[in-house]
């Protein structure tokens, strides 16, 4: 008769020790999962898909190798987009989460509003249908119903009878240059790299992405909209020339809490 691992056998292993909690919270009561999962955790694969969800602010969401796995950063950005949503006099504004990825941004901008009894519509859009597919998978899981999902590369899937009607733009596109990636930790080799990474502009390493996000703003915000967009610590400068040049005004650019450049916010007059 085999007895079940411990933490601190799963240490020994090579795991770390919260690892090691969270795999035998997950797979403890199943010897053969659980022996799959610490192989898994052993290769190198990020312990968000080999549990299969992970906590995001006040959500649980899904989450497997189809999309991003969300970083404390992003979190933040939530955090700032709801101040700005706290100084719109919108009582029911639309939202648009452009690279929705798991739906992680533009759901829990959802769930959080509900709860302070503020009805906001979402729209989701990812170039991805695998990650669609898990974004919708998190709307029903939280039973958060007043969004809606499209495909399509930033606003090319947006109706035309959008324009001038979006409140809030959220976004944390790809951001990072092609040159940078090869410097990052091997585990993100495990993550969608399309997610990850943007190709140059301006002369500045990762930065089209952005580019598009911010120049294209303007025409969806309403009168007083925001873009509320997650970038890289070396494109503060850039992207304040680029969403000053789009027309968009009221800029603030946050660090985040290690104190870099991270999240900036932009204004339509």
């Amino acid at each position: 008769m085999t007895t079940e691992p411990t933490a601190a056998e799963l240490v020994a292993a090579g795991l770390e020790r919260r690892e090691a909690r969270w795999l035998l919270e997950e797979f403890g009561a199943d010897p053969a999962r659980l022996a799959a999962a610490v192989a898994r955790r052993q290769q190198g694969e990020p312990l968000q898909y080999i549990v299969g969800h992970w906590p995001f602010r006040g959500l649980d969401l899904d989450l497997d190798s189809r999309v991003l796995i969300p970083r404390p950063e992003t979190e933040e950005l939530v955090g700032v987009a709801l101040e700005v949503l706290a100084a719109c006099p919108v009582t029911a504004p639309t939202l648009l989460d452009l690279g929705c990825g798991s739906g992680a941004i533009g759901l829990a901008l959802l769930s959080e509003l509900a709860a302070r009894g503020i009805r906001a519509t979402l729209i989701a859009v990812d170039v991805s249908p695998g990650a669609l597919a898990v974004a919708r998978r998190n709307a029903r899981k939280h039973a958060l119903t007043s969004v809606s999902f499209l495909e399509g590369s930033w606003y090319e899937a947006l109706d035309a009878s959008l324009a001038g009607r979006i409140d809030l733009i959220v976004a944390n596109p790809p951001y990072v240059g092609a040159a940078q990636y090869l410097d990052l930790d091997p585990v993100i080799a495990h993550e969608p790299r399309g997610a990850l990474v943007a190709a140059d502009a301006r002369g500045v390493p990762g930065l089209a992405d952005l580019v598009s996000v911010v120049e294209g703003a303007p025409h969806w915000l309403a009168a007083g909209g925001a873009l509320v967009v997650e970038h890289g610590d070396g494109h503060r400068e850039a992207l304040r020339r680029v969403a000053y040049g789009a027309g968009l005004r009221d800029l603030v650019d946050h660090d985040d809490l290690a104190g870099k450049p991270r999240i900036l916010v932009a204004h339509r007059p």
